[in-house]
């Protein structure tokens, strides 16, 4: 009776799942990561791990700019 999900409800949450997946499909590729891992994203509280992750991992670039300072 109360559980039924129209069509705008289904299109919002469609588009708040690709607002939240599309910026980390660009970032994990950076990090080394595979592309795939952003779906990780749509899942509660494995995102807010995955995203500590990796904001403190060492990212690739991190190896070459402290051969370039040394």
């Amino acid at each position: 009776m109360g559980a039924d999900i129209g069509v705008v409800q289904l299109l919002v949450v469609l588009a708040v799942i690709a607002v939240q997946i599309v910026p980390f499909w660009k970032i994990f590729p950076r990090a080394g990561w595979s592309p795939w891992m952003s779906l990780l994203m749509v899942v509660p509280l494995l995102n807010l791990v995955v995203l500590y992750v990796l904001a403190f991992k060492a990212w690739p670039m991190d190896h070459f700019k402290s051969e370039a300072f040394a």
